[in-house]
């Protein structure tokens, strides 16, 4: 039907995640490297004559312009001038509120399916540009893949695909906010910071094992010291054999990486005994998921 679509919204991992200091306007400058993971949401966006319809598979998200991916439709149609409305069904797997991006990700979803049913040929320049007023992150969303996230998130950089392994997701049972991680974050006693330009090199030269011993986040010892429980995980990681383990964004949820599957399957079979959301997925270099 061309008055319908699905389309597939990817979760994100910080492969490093630097702050580089705290600006006027109270954001905070960062210097990051994104990868698209296969974990995903699926959203049906239909058109509509007028208005915006939003239904989640879990109830206690809510659906009004306190949702990303509703506040997305609001400003496609405001920015665009396009007289029309949206049904938006999501179909939630990505965990809530985890460091992976799910939220943002649906934004992105969501401008990048209507602008498709509408046919508005708005670029991807555009589409991040109305993204960025949604969140920091919504731009990046929009494109996928490796790329060097600067500013705020929003200056952008592709950089050489990340080779294809696996990643084994753990999101612990706790909440972590992120206002919370960057106010506690004190500049003066972060003694150590990612090596970007290392991590850009072993991507160049295609070493998983070297990508892997340099991802660094420096929120990760803050929301350390609120949830001790995600050093433990980074510890199990290791002990299982990861390449290299961190948390993605201001967390909870943390990460290893695999090169060997057999490696990666039998550490998610461990870690499902104790987490509930343990996910198995693969890196991709999909910059999108739309499908009819």
């Amino acid at each position: 039907m061309d008055d319908e679509m699905m389309i597939c919204s990817f979760a994100k991992i910080n492969i490093t995640l630097d702050v580089l200091r705290r600006r006027e306007d109270g954001y905070h400058e960062v210097k990051m490297i994104m990868q698209t993971v296969s974990l995903h949401d699926k959203i049906r966006v239909r058109k509509l004559k007028g208005g915006i319809r939003l239904s989640i598979n879990l109830p206690y998200l809510p659906t009004d312009s306190k949702n990303l991916a509703y506040k997305a439709a609001q400003l496609f149609f405001e920015k665009t001038g396009v007289q029309g409305g949206a049904k938006i069904q999501i179909e939630k797997h990505i965990p809530v509120a985890a460091g992976l991006a799910g939220g943002s990700g649906n934004a992105a979803a969501v401008l990048l399916a209507l602008n498709e049913l509408y046919h508005t040929e708005l670029s991807r320049e555009r589409l991040a540009e109305i993204g960025l007023e949604i969140g920091a992150d919504v731009p990046y969303c929009i494109y996928g893949g490796t790329m060097l996230a600067e500013g705020i998130g929003e200056n952008l950089t592709w950089l050489p695909q990340m080779p294809q392994c696996y990643v084994v997701l753990v999101k612990p049972q706790i909440s972590v906010s992120t206002k919370k991680v960057y106010e506690t974050l004190d500049m003066k006693q972060v003694a150590e910071h990612p090596d970007t330009n290392g991590v850009i090199r072993a991507l160049e030269q295609k070493d998983i094992k070297e990508v892997s011993i340099r991802m660094f986040n420096v929120l990760q010892q803050v929301t350390e010291q609120m949830h001790p429980e995600i050093a433990e995980i980074r510890n199990r990681f290791m002990e299982f054999g990861a390449e290299g383990t961190i948390m993605s964004g201001s967390g909870p949820t943390v990460f290893g990486i695999f090169e060997e599957k057999a490696v990666a399957e039998r550490t998610y079979q461990a870690m499902q005994q104790c987490y509930q959301e343990t996910f198995l997925v693969e890196t991709i270099t999909e910059r999108n998921g739309i499908g009819r």
